[in-house]
């Protein structure tokens, strides 16, 4: 009896009165300054292994440069230095904040779309009286959660697939051959793509983009929230009272965002293989192949192991850089929000 009534007093102070509730408009600007600032975190550990990525992905399938990602880590430094793991960051560095703030905008503005077509009158009344955060409402089904993930993705992309196109190709572009164009830094490789193929050459590759930011949304915020479930019921079962997202530690945070980024970047790769080919092969060979013709030509160069160049770094460096992105978005929140 006593435990039952502590629960229902952790509730109530839980869903007491906000007085200085925000409006929609403010939350979107927190989703969007956090997302921010997480993105520019994460990005610097990111990079370099992002780099050795896209070369592997790139590399000849019959005379590969590169016998593996270590091999590719070696040879770099070695002929360039370690400054060229970081060739062409300005404009993922700018990118990844963009995108990592679109994608947190995007997930809690639908998951509130949601809330708020599933809600009853006397719900929406009741959350708009007492200025209920965000938090401290109920928690949306899993299925919920992964649908707001997909739909986040999808508009992801659109701001993404530009910003992917000038990174690909400032990585790439020391692997060309003679007689090719040498971009010397993003603004370069802006004027040139809008000179040669107007704004739709921005957007070669967002096929690919589309779908694998569709699918790794779901998996990369619905493996996150799943664990962090676990992570709830677990210490609810401990101390006999509920548990929030908000009462989960950085250690905790950061062991399902490791999981969401493994999941996202595992689970969709091969369209981010067939993206990185069509964004850099001009430069590298001077063709330009649709998205069917791409996916024959590895298959047909290496089989299924043609769709995973790449892919084991990917996944590795993935864990630490989601683990820190939702660490950071998720305490400035629970600070700042």
């Amino acid at each position: 009896m006593e435990t039952a009534s502590s629960q229902q007093q952790a509730i109530v102070d839980r869903l007491a009165p906000d007085h200085g509730a925000k409006s929609n408009m403010r939350k979107q600007l927190d989703d969007l300054l956090f997302g921010s600032i997480a993105g520019l975190v994460g990005k610097f550990v990111e990079y370099p292994f992002d780099t050795v990525k896209v070369r592997l992905q790139t590399q000849s399938l019959s005379k590969p440069k590169y016998s593996g990602p270590l091999d590719c880590i070696m040879q770099t430094v070695k002929q360039h230095g370690i400054k060229d793991l970081y060739r062409g960051m300005s404009s993922p560095l700018v990118g990844s904040m963009i995108e990592n703030a679109a994608l947190f905008v995007g997930y809690k503005q639908v998951q509130r779309m949601i809330r708020d077509v599933s809600a009853t009158p006397e719900q929406r009344k009741q959350y708009a009286e007492q200025g209920i955060v965000d938090e401290d409402l109920q928690s949306l089904s899993l299925s919920q959660l992964i649908l707001a993930g997909t739909i986040s993705g999808a508009f992801t992309s659109i701001v993404l697939t530009p910003v992917e196109l000038i990174k690909c190709k400032l990585q790439v572009q020391q692997h060309g051959g003679q007689g090719l164009v040498h971009f010397r830094g993003p603004l370069h490789i802006i004027t040139h793509t809008f000179q040669q193929n107007g704004l739709a050459g921005f957007y070669r590759g967002h096929l690919a983009t589309f779908i694998r930011e569709c699918g790794g949304g779901a998996f990369w915020f619905g493996s996150y929230e799943y664990v962090c479930m676990l992570f709830m019921r677990h210490r609810e079962k401990q101390i006999g009272n509920p548990v929030f997202k908000k009462d989960l530690s950085a250690q905790e945070l950061m062991a399902a965002g490791a999981i969401g980024g493994m999941s996202y970047n595992f689970s969709f790769f091969p369209f981010d293989v067939v993206k990185s080919h069509m964004q850099t092969e001009e430069e590298l060979t001077g063709v330009k192949r649709r998205f069917g013709q791409v996916v024959k030509s590895l298959w047909q160069g290496a089989g299924i192991r043609g769709f995973y160049q790449g892919c084991g770094i990917t996944v590795a460096r993935s864990a630490p850089t989601s683990a820190i992105i939702f660490m950071t978005y998720e305490l400035l929140s629970r600070h700042f929000g």
